[in-house]
């Protein structure tokens, strides 16, 4: 490739993720965040059970549908699906967004770690 190809190359993806060392970083700090969520679910299926639903691809899902898994009736009722803003609202109370779920997770009280843990899933989701 010769430099001007690259440059073009690379102007077009600064244009496309100009941010994209931050958004990396936020989605190192999710990882690490998610830890605490890892103790009752996985992102990935490797054939683990753990007491909460895989969360691999959570992100456009319908709450409460993931095949397999069985969900509180309140989740199973739920019918929101896991976006941006429900996950927040969820990550910051559970059982105040599903009043009657399984969870016994108080939830996270730092919005940038919620954030951080959203990108995170997000990223997983599109992988």
């Amino acid at each position: 490739m010769n430099t001007v190809h690259g440059l073009l190359l690379g102007l077009a993806l600064a244009l496309a993720h100009p941010a994209s060392h931050a958004w990396a970083d936020i989605i190192d700090d999710g990882e690490v965040v998610f830890k605490k969520c890892s103790e009752c679910h996985n992102i990935i299926d490797d054939g683990t059970k753990k007491t909460g639903p895989n969360l691999g691809g959570v992100i456009g899902r319908k709450a409460g549908t993931l095949k397999g898994y069985t969900y509180s009736p309140a989740m199973a009722a739920s019918g929101f699906p896991w976006n941006r803003e429900n996950m927040d609202r969820y990550l910051t109370n559970p059982s105040a967004l599903v009043p009657g779920t399984k969870t016994t997770f108080p939830g996270l009280k730092e919005a940038a770690d919620r954030a951080a843990v959203i990108s995170f899933l997000e990223a997983q989701s599109e992988s």
